[in-house]
């Protein structure tokens, strides 16, 4: 048998590292060794001409905060804005969690507006149980030294989209309330508004309820005034993201690389992991936030479909559902028995709203995600 190659692929690097992990050593992997797993073939990336312009609408939180250093870490994208919400954890902890995240990538100069501490009509619920009381594992981080802007996040949302028609996206990772709030304060922005990427929704079941991804579960009217805006919008739903599982021996990577981003992704994985390891059989978690953030920056890494998503907001057990038809005739609900003989059932005509993804490439993936974090410039 011929001697290993180092560095290898990263399947194979993944199927040594747990044997060696399983013996108590971990092989020191340099940033070059995780460069040439993201471009094995040694060709230099070509840069995008022009970064895609980006707000970054979120509610740190655990995967947020992978989100947040591969988004700051990747030339293809440019950060214009940060707009903190409610959800996995209250306004009051994403709002400095968003500060301290862009301290520690190194770009305090990117604006952060604070946003909705509320949804539109509902109780706030978040997901402490998940990502720790203060939304960022547990890991205690140093209190930000900068300060968010003056403005709210509807207004910073409204100013940049205003002064740059069609060459904004919206990359929304938590609950929509912000979103929507600036879609109903100026209703003109939508036709101005070049997409919206969300991390949200389901086609084939929840994760908070067996109908609701926690997204749309926490704001269904803000969600459904997203998809009914007219904005072109991909879906990236549980369907792919609880398909790329970070598992421990990726964590260690992280750990071992010796740079202030993979160091702080490495200790809110741990904690994250050290606190929910009783409950599972196997302690991986799902990156939901970090996939939609690597669709923008390749968009192989994910198949798209095209949908009509409609969000559930009257249901009692079924509110923030992501209805989706592939096909017509969409049909909603009987309506209730009026006496009117031959009442129709409503129905529309199908055109696609969304694209919603529905398949998803785990290795190239993670072939993106962990050379980017780890690497020293």
């Amino acid at each position: 048998m011929s001697a290993p190659v180092w560095p290898p692929n990263r399947r194979e690097f993944l199927r040594l590292s747990a044997v060696t992990l399983a013996a108590g050593a971990l092989p020191a992997v340099s940033s070059s060794g995780l460069a040439a797993m993201e471009n094995p073939s040694g060709a230099t990336p070509a840069k995008p001409a022009k970064p895609q312009r980006i707000i970054l609408d979120t509610d740190p939180g655990v995967d947020d905060a992978i989100a947040f250093f591969l988004a700051l870490r990747s030339p293809e994208l440019q950060v214009e804005a940060v707009t903190p919400v409610s959800g996995n954890v209250p306004l009051h902890f994403t709002l400095p969690n968003a500060l301290r995240l862009l301290e520690i990538a190194g770009r305090p100069d990117i604006p952060v507006a604070a946003g909705a501490a509320v949804p539109l009509v509902r109780k706030l619920v978040t997901a402490a149980y998940v990502h720790g009381n203060n939304g960022l594992g547990g890991v205690e981080f140093p209190e930000p030294k900068t300060k968010p802007v003056a403005e709210s996040a509807t207004d910073l949302i409204r100013r940049i989209v205003r002064a740059n028609p069609g060459e904004i996206s919206i990359v929304a990772i938590g609950p929509l309330t912000n979103v929507a709030t600036a879609l109903k304060a100026d209703p003109g922005i939508a036709p101005m508004i070049k997409s919206f990427v969300l991390m949200g929704g389901a086609l084939n079941g929840g994760n908070v309820t067996p109908a609701a991804e926690f997204n749309f579960y926490v704001d269904p009217e803000a969600a459904r005034i997203v998809f009914d805006s007219g904005v072109p919008t991909t879906m990236v739903g549980l369907d792919v993201t609880n398909k790329v599982l970070i598992h421990d021996s990726q964590v260690r990577i992280l750990e071992a690389a010796q740079n202030p981003v993979a160091q702080a992704a490495g200790k809110i994985l741990r904690g994250t992991m050290s606190r929910i390891k009783p409950t599972k059989d196997e302690t991986v978690m799902a990156m939901h936030d970090p996939l939609t953030i690597a669709s923008l920056i390749d968009p192989s890494i994910v198949t798209l479909k095209d949908y009509y998503v409609q969000i559930e907001t009257t249901g009692e057990m079924t509110a923030g559902m992501s209805v989706g038809y592939y096909r017509g005739p969409v049909r909603r609900s009987p309506p209730m028995e009026t006496g009117i003989p031959d009442e129709p059932i409503p129905t529309e005509e199908y055109k696609p709203n969304c694209k919603a993804a529905v398949g998803v490439d785990p290795d190239k993936f993670f072939n993106l995600l962990l050379p980017r974090l780890t690497a020293n410039s």
